[in-house]
């Protein structure tokens, strides 16, 4: 026989009326207590009636999540995390990919409104801000891997900034002075944030980043492909690259390969995010990790803190980014530095 709400108030000890705030995401009770609950739940494989309970309490159980690309690793890792979390608290999630177009986020909006969805969490680029405002007057949301600054919202974004000073820090330590950036989309918060980092790192060595050696990669892997090889055909070219993002220094690893050159011999690669990518590729590639697990758990605690408390103050979580060295950086040659 199934489990039902009864069985897990027994089994937990208390009435059934704090097992039905536990999953209606009511009253005052404990984080520590809810997740006693639910692991109740989970062990007894208790599945409360969506259906039910989106009539009676105007909850579906469901949450939205708006990302660029499922394709890019790091938003697949992003995803799983927010679904694992989303699940612990008895919650389904509704993946989006956006390919950060604004016509796009508004339809995807627009079903998500539809399914009646208890939040979004938006991690894609927008042109429009307006948009997000727009929604947040109506659904509960949290900003994830972008900033937004015209407006108060939930934000967890990961400590950008410094991520691309260790970059700098780290090819600065191993005697380069040519470096390029191959960057996302510059209107992505969380890019510009990186190459400013990594340009104020440069300029504190009184070493200077000219504009026309920072370029954007807005398709990812074929962009950056594309951008490192008209970079490594420049006379005075780099020595070393720091990629904004694993997908683009897979590409910039691609076009060193095609024009002969070795990494990290003849070119030094820095990428950011440290998804499994990073690891595997040949050589593995020196990256500035993101906490991806807890980008996605934060962002959905922040979400259902806001289903039993929405006049709670908006909070800005900024997580540790971290250095990981392997294979595609060296010193640089003598010849290259002079």
């Amino acid at each position: 026989m199934k489990a039902t709400i009864y069985d897990v108030a027994r089994e937990a000890g208390v009435s059934i009326a704090t097992v039905s705030k536990v999953i209606n995401a009511k009253g005052k009770i404990s984080t520590e207590r809810r997740n006693q609950i639910f692991a109740i739940m989970q062990r007894l494989q208790y599945q409360p009636s969506a259906i039910a309970s989106a009539l009676t309490s105007k909850h579906s159980f469901t949450l939205g999540l708006l990302i660029p690309d499922i394709a890019n690793p790091f938003f697949a890792e992003v995803a799983r995390a927010v679904e694992d979390r989303g699940h612990q608290f008895g919650y389904s999630v509704i993946i989006c990919s956006t390919d950060n177009k604004d016509e796009r986020i508004e339809r995807y909006i627009s079903v998500l409104k539809q399914k009646r969805v208890d939040g979004i969490i938006i991690g894609t680029g927008l042109e429009n801000n307006a948009i997000i405002q727009d929604i947040s007057s109506i659904i509960p949301i949290v900003v994830i891997g972008r900033e937004v600054t015209s407006f108060p919202v939930h934000t967890v974004v990961a400590e950008d900034c410094n991520g691309g000073a260790l970059a700098a820090r780290h090819l600065l330590s191993l005697g380069h002075t040519k470096m390029a950036v191959l960057a996302e989309s510059l209107q992505i918060s969380s890019s510009r944030e990186r190459v400013r980092g990594f340009r104020q790192s440069l300029n504190e060595a009184g070493i200077s980043l000219p504009d026309d050696s920072i370029a954007a990669c807005k398709k990812g892997l074929e962009d950056g492909k594309a951008k490192a090889a008209e970079l490594l055909c420049r006379i005075e070219r780099p020595t070393a690259l720091f990629c904004c993002n694993d997908m683009i220094a897979v590409g910039a690893l691609q076009a060193a390969k095609e024009s002969g050159m070795r990494v990290p011999q003849d070119l030094s690669i820095v990428s950011f995010d440290n998804t499994l990518l990073a690891s595997v590729m040949n050589p593995p590639l020196t990256s500035i990790a993101q906490p991806m697990d807890q980008l996605g758990e934060a962002a959905v605690d922040l979400l259902i803190q806001q289903f039993t408390d929405s006049n709670t103050a908006k909070q800005r979580i900024a997580l540790r980014t971290e250095l990981i060295v392997r294979d595609s950086t060296a010193v640089a040659s003598t010849s290259e530095t002079l």
